[in-house]
């Protein structure tokens, strides 16, 4: 999900430099009300000085509709480089992998057999028979939670902020979990010890890849119509100018009866030809969209699940797998489960 952006407040915005400076080590003391003195040396001093050497700054944090210019160094207004610097240096290197265990959600009972098929049913609609092999039994699912903010690069630079939910092990977006994981208190101790799956870094990034395309292909399209139409008035430009001038090359040309001329103009036309190339493909790499993701959390979460071996045929092919019923969502994980032949 895509989180929205929180309104311009210079009081919040310097409670956040005031707090996060503290952190790195600066001295950091209110002066007026929209004005904060840092003294910084060492770490939090490279947010000014690559070398971190001693610096001393009164910071203004200016309101959202200030016109005049503004000063990166000694002022805050959104959008300031500074801010970004800060987020960057308070956060931790490397990341983190941070476990985290819902509440309780599911029924001390198993759910009714019906209730799960007809869900079944809805979600795999292709098929045919159904039945159940063994008991339900209790088991756990997990997902893989993130927060990641997407950067990307065109005409005009665009920073968006998502909390991103991907179910393990196949990375199956869970667009409630990531909505409502900001209202879960954490479950603390389940009484038995989770099967926590072992760290791939590989092949979770793999999958984070993939939800951040699905996650950013609406911002993605509107910034890629944007940059084809801008991209279309500069080809037409150059395309024009160019012809023009082989047009207007061509006509001297044969207006005159001089070798020589003819030589020049031939030699001309050549260069024209590389230089129209040339400003082709520069228009093209102007143009180009880069998307730069950048995790600031990473989170392994587990809830309660019941696991089911079932008899099922879809497709006309029968098999026999284990999946995952997940309460809270009210929907079945069967895709990377053990499946088995069945004989029809």
């Amino acid at each position: 999900m895509k989180i929205d952006r929180v309104a311009h407040d210079p009081g919040l915005v310097l409670e956040f430099y005031e707090d996060g400076l503290g952190m790195l080590g600066a001295l950091c003391e209110r002066t007026w009300h929209d004005r904060l003195e840092v003294v910084a040396e060492g770490r939090p001093a490279t947010l000014w000085n690559p070398d971190g050497t001693l610096h001393e700054v009164e910071l203004y944090f200016t309101p959202a509709d200030t016109t005049s210019a503004r000063d990166a160094a000694r002022e805050v207004f959104p959008g300031c480089p500074l801010t970004f610097r800060l987020a960057e240096a308070l956060r931790c290197s490397p990341l983190p992998l941070e476990r985290f265990v819902l509440p309780e959600n599911a029924p001390a009972r198993p759910p009714d057999a019906a209730v799960v098929e007809k869900l079944w049913r809805a979600q795999f609609p292709d098929t045919a028979r159904w039945q159940m092999a063994a008991p339900f039994r209790t088991a756990f699912h997990f997902s893989l939670v993130c927060l990641v903010r997407c950067e990307i690069q065109a005409i005009d630079q665009h920073w968006s902020l998502h909390r991103v939910a991907a179910a393990l092990p196949g990375g199956e977006l869970d667009d409630d979990l990531a909505r409502e994981f900001g209202f879960h208190e954490a479950g603390g101790d389940t009484g038995v010890e989770i099967p926590w799956p072992a760290a791939d870094p590989a092949h979770w990034n793999a999958l984070l890849q993939q939800a951040l395309e699905q996650e950013l292909a609406g911002d993605l399209a509107r910034v890629r119509a944007r940059q084809e139409n801008s991209l279309r008035r500069e080809l037409e430009r150059v395309d024009d100018y160019f012809e023009n001038y082989e047009r207007e090359l061509n006509a001297r040309a044969a207006r005159s009866s001089s070798q020589n001329a003819r030589t020049k103009t031939t030699d001309r036309l050549a260069a024209a030809k590389a230089e129209h190339s040339r400003r082709r493909a520069d228009q093209l790499a102007r143009h180009e969209i880069r998307l730069h993701p950048h995790l600031d959390a990473l989170l392994l979460v587990a809830e309660n699940a019941w696991c089911a071996r079932l008899r099922i045929e879809r497709a006309h092919h029968a098999q026999e797998i284990e999946a995952l019923f997940i309460p809270r969502a009210r929907r079945w994980e069967a895709g990377s489960h053990k499946q088995v032949e069945l004989q029809t």
